[in-house]
């Protein structure tokens, strides 16, 4: 089997690595818009053969689409158009607007929509990693739309990697994502920004640094590239959870202008419960 994929970065390459060490398929080929980061993902043996996108179809077996989603959005329609039996699944963060793109399209059986919940605040070929993914869960979209072969042999990749599947529609997963994993990065992009803003000592800040400040701001070296595009497609349930977060935010600064502690300690007794879903 030839594996095609397209964007040899983080998610790709790592697909691929693990993949590879697992026996899933004999031969990997990659194409991507940087050329450097095609040819240093050769060299890394993430793939075996750097090609253009055309080629990539023509030769591969199954592709994975693993480029920012607005990108996606601009080729996937294309990429069905020429991909005729063969499966084609995107790794993407956002899913209901891509998903309703190609809603009427003739071969829309051979896509399947995935959102493997895996990653790290590094990009490129280099940050790829056969130490990912294992034990983690993966979002199939919208599994009634694609077709048996299709959705079978997505499912075989990502049990081959260790992932647990969750099934979700589009427009739920775009909505949970949001909760879950988006205002997290936004999050960590404001407190990286504040502190950059407040504290003009960089060597104070890589001395006192603490573990829990750390692991906060991680999320703030993300691809701006990537995380851009993720909030265009997400634009609305965003909003919805950042408005809601700054309200949270606006009750805690009310308790210290108002030196109500006894308020405060309730907001983080209820933060708690957040122990019985994340054990």
């Amino acid at each position: 089997m030839t594996v095609g994929i397209i964007g040899t970065g983080l998610i790709g390459g790592s697909m691929a690595l693990k993949l590879r060490e697992n026996g899933f398929a004999d031969r990997f080929i990659g194409s991507d818009a940087d050329e450097q980061h095609a040819k240093r993902a050769v060299e890394l043996g993430i793939i075996d053969e750097a090609l253009s996108l055309d080629e990539l179809i023509v030769q591969s077996d199954v592709i994975i689409i693993a480029i920012p989603v607005a990108a996606t959005e601009k080729i996937l329609s294309g990429i069905l158009d020429k991909a005729g039996d063969k499966v084609v699944f995107d790794v993407g963060s956002t899913k209901f607007t891509m998903c309703e793109a190609i809603a009427d399209h003739p071969n829309r059986v051979a896509f399947v929509a995935t959102h493997p919940m895996w990653g790290t605040e590094h990009s490129g070929p280099d940050a790829a990693t056969r130490l990912s993914f294992e034990g983690n869960v993966v979002v199939i979209c919208d599994r009634e739309k694609s077709g048996e072969k299709a959705l079978k042999l997505v499912e075989d990749i990502y049990h081959n990697l260790g992932m647990k599947i969750v099934y979700m529609g589009s427009e739920a997963h775009d909505l949970h994502a949001a909760y879950v994993s988006h205002i997290s990065h936004i999050t960590s992009f404001a407190l990286a920004n504040t502190v950059l803003e407040k504290e003009k000592e960089e060597s104070a800040i890589f001395q006192m640094a603490s573990a829990g400040f750390e692991s906060t701001v991680r999320l703030a070296k993300s691809n701006p590239d990537m995380w851009l595009s993720i909030f265009m497609q997400n634009r609305e349930n965003v909003l919805d959870v950042l408005n809601e977060h700054i309200t949270q935010l606006k009750k805690f600064r009310s308790c210290f202008e108002k030196d109500n502690y006894t308020y405060m300690k309730e907001l983080m007794e209820n933060a708690n419960k957040i122990r019985r879903i994340l054990k």
